[in-house]
């Protein structure tokens, strides 16, 4: 069954340069295989509960596949900056 992950902009970015550092890992590359980017900073709505900043939502195969990409070294060494970047919070939740 598919898996998403989302990750949410929790607050504006405190430190530009690590955002940009973040944003050049993946700029001009494909997807890697398996994932399929479904949103990706696109304009928010709040129409209930407290707004985010900002949200990007990743389509996995499978919660293994997202978690393999998540807990990869690779991907772990952009997580830094985007940490560093601005406050966020990220989920792996199970479609139907």
């Amino acid at each position: 069954m598919p898996s998403y992950m989302l990750f949410i902009r929790e607050g504006e970015v405190v430190d530009e340069a690590a955002m940009q550092a973040y944003k050049a890992c993946s700029s001009g590359k494909p997807p890697m295989a398996g994932v399929r980017p479904l949103a990706v900073y696109g304009e928010l709505e709040t129409v209930e509960g407290e707004g985010a900043d900002g949200m990007v939502i990743l389509e996995f195969p499978d919660k293994a596949a997202a978690k393999a990409w998540y807990h990869s070294p690779e991907y772990q060494e952009r997580a830094k900056l985007r940490q560093k970047a601005a406050p966020y919070r990220a989920f792996i939740v199970e479609g139907l």
